[in-house]
């Protein structure tokens, strides 16, 4: 071979390293682009679960016992709210006063009902008496809260209650007062754990 050809195929072979490594660098590029537009996905896919679909919350406190237990952690659903409007005994999620932390209770009185609580603890939705069995005690006397003289809901408002009806700050109280519609983050439906109760809550 010539030295001519010698360093044409030199030459050639030089053009094809640098070529390797161009389409390297792309290879390498488009992975990093891939990647960077994985997490991008992910994060926006999460952000949607959290704010239209649910997420988990775990309770803290004794309000709602015995159906909750303090550390329950609980699914809770925050897309069929969009759809049909909360129900009775529905066990909703709204912010506390600060904003910052959840109240988790029970819907007992729907928009433009009056809630009423009488001296043995009854109680009374627009003038009849509500038939349930969520309450863990009977209401004390000092536990009735601005409920003796009757609360009525505007169109918007829920009157909500924790089932351990004497160890629960909820809308007997002006602290808490009526929930607003707008102020239901979503209804807990599932029970992740303890393993030993896993499963729907009533």
């Amino acid at each position: 071979m010539s030295r001519k050809q010698q360093n044409e195929k030199a030459k050639n072979q030089n053009e094809t390293l640098e070529e390797d490594k161009t389409v390297e660098k792309k290879s390498m590029k488009r992975e990093i682009i891939d990647t960077v537009l994985y997490f991008i996905f992910l994060l926006v896919a999460v952000w949607a679960i959290v704010t239209f679909v649910g997420q988990r919350t775990v309770v803290n406190g004794v309000s709602m016992y015995d159906t909750l237990n303090d550390g329950d952690n609980l699914w809770v659903d925050k897309f069929s709210y969009h759809f049909k409007d909360p129900q009775r005994f529905d066990i909703v999620v709204f912010p506390m006063y600060d904003g910052e932390e959840y109240f988790i209770k029970r819907i007992i009185g729907l928009p433009g009902e009056t809630v009423r609580i009488d001296h043995q603890g009854n109680i009374y939705i627009n003038g009849e008496k509500l038939e349930e069995s969520y309450g863990y005690e009977t209401i004390e006397p000092g536990m009735i809260g601005r409920a003796f003289d009757g609360v009525t809901l505007g169109d918007d408002e829920y009157f909500v209650m924790g089932d351990n009806r004497n160890e629960s700050e909820d809308s007997r109280f002006d602290i808490v007062g009526n929930v607003k519609r707008e102020d239901l983050m979503g209804k807990a439906v599932f029970r992740l754990w303890p393993i030993a109760t896993f499963g729907t809550i009533d």
